[in-house]
């Protein structure tokens, strides 16, 4: 292994060897923003990915636990990665290749029955059980705020009412399921006409709705078709109105604030503009 390896842990590298001894590197799949390392590797005739993260890295903590503990619905069914060999500790974990081609940039994006099956996807991840919480609501206020203390480009007349708008939310018990965290086509891959999704980095206990933010405010926006074959398979609409707008406004600023602290000025643009929308329903 040489070309993309130099950039993880002398433990990580050691962990590599030891699990795929003479393992060639494909290709380097990071993605440049994050502290995360992803390389497609090829050993004894198959292909692996390893996914491998910085000292600041909270994602593989994440995605392994998912692995564990969540996934099983949607891996019989070859529908998402299967876990072949994981070390929390060193923040590296390695799956089977999931074969496909990612569906953003490609006519599967715009066509519904990919979104059927994103539906059916995630309403197989989140039906396998749920918890009630009574601080989750206090938590994602908490962190709207945070959000809006840290350097960003939000006018300040928009941060003092956003800012006025998150203290005055109440914090009601949520119900909490299995969440993918991105679920969008950056995250599905199609084979042969079937959808499955990969990357579980975000993936924690969460209300339903948020699973759907993503596709809210890009694909849904332009094709309401898209939507309406979505909730064809996810069986139902989870977007209870106040929650959802709460939800709308704490994704709106997170990724204005987020994609400004990285420099990824397309992001940064789309926050800008989910928080114009968000404050013009509100």
């Amino acid at each position: 292994m040489t070309s993309g390896v130099d950039q993880l842990t002398q433990r990580q590298q050691e962990l590599l060897k030891l699990w795929l001894p003479g393992a060639e590197v494909v290709k380097d799949h990071s993605w440049g923003l994050v502290g995360t390392t992803v390389l497609e590797l090829r050993h004894d005739g198959a292909r692996f990915i390893a996914k491998a993260g910085d000292e600041s890295d909270q994602h593989i903590a994440r995605e392994l636990r998912a692995h564990r503990n969540w996934l099983g619905p949607l891996t019989l069914r070859g529908r998402a990665p299967l876990l072949a060999q994981a070390d929390e500790a060193a923040k590296l974990l390695v799956t089977h290749y999931l074969p496909g081609d990612l569906v953003v940039g490609s006519d599967h994006e715009r066509h519904p029955d990919t979104y059927r099956q994103a539906g059916e996807l995630l309403a197989r991840l989140h039906e396998q059980f749920a918890v009630e919480d009574d601080d989750f609501e206090t938590r994602a206020k908490e962190k709207a705020l945070d959000w809006l203390a840290k350097p960003h480009r939000i006018a300040p007349e928009v941060v003092a009412r956003l800012s006025a708008e998150v203290e005055s939310w109440p914090t009601p018990r949520v119900t909490l399921v299995p969440t993918h965290g991105d679920w969008q086509p950056r995250n599905w891959l199609v084979q042969d006409g079937t959808v499955s999704v990969i990357d579980f980095g975000r993936a924690d206990l969460r209300p339903p709705l948020t699973d759907f933010a993503r596709l809210a405010v890009q694909q849904f926006r332009s094709d309401s078709a898209l939507e309406a074959a979505f909730l064809d398979g996810y069986g139902g609409d989870p977007r209870e109105p106040a929650a959802w707008h709460r939800n709308r406004v704490r994704e709106a600023i997170g990724t204005a604030v987020w994609a400004y602290q990285v420099r990824e000025e397309s992001f940064e643009r789309q926050g800008h503009r989910m928080i114009a929308e968000a404050l013009a329903v509100g």
